[in-house]
């Protein structure tokens, strides 16, 4: 769902950061402040910035920076869960659920985590931009 069609009673979050590996730590502190605004539980506050720093890393990692050399971030919360998103210049990968990552393998668990963390994540893909969008159950 996008932010733009929330209802209004619903605070949504909207970070313009650099693309680059420090953005991530304050993207976490944003989003911990937020959830303690609305008392979410220390659990489901931990899962979400979990989530939020897999998602940001992938996005620095394997993906260009949006047209102005941003990464976004955003983030709200509705009946179905803490909503979190990620939006970068698309790369030539596209995410994808792993199913069976190799124990010695140094990568590849940062989706499987997100997929147990979350109820449901998905991808939306436009001409120069990439949404990866995760539900944390709060």
């Amino acid at each position: 769902m996008s932010s733009a069609t929330l209802p209004a009673d619903v605070s949504v979050v909207d970070v313009v950061l650099p693309h680059e590996v420090s953005a991530v730590a304050d993207a976490r502190h944003r989003l911990a402040a937020y959830l303690k605004r609305y008392r979410v539980t220390d659990g489901a506050c931990d899962d979400a910035q979990l989530v939020l720093s897999e998602l940001l890393s992938n996005a620095i990692r394997y993906a260009p920076a949006l047209p102005a050399g941003e990464v976004r971030a955003a983030w709200w919360i509705d009946k179905a869960g803490i909503h979190v998103e990620v939006t970068d210049g698309r790369g030539e990968t596209e995410p994808q659920r792993i199913d069976d990552t190799h124990p010695e393998s140094i990568g590849g668990r940062g989706l499987a985590i997100v997929d147990v963390l979350t109820s449901h994540w998905d991808v939306r893909t436009g001409t120069a931009h990439r949404t990866v969008h995760a539900i944390v159950p709060n």
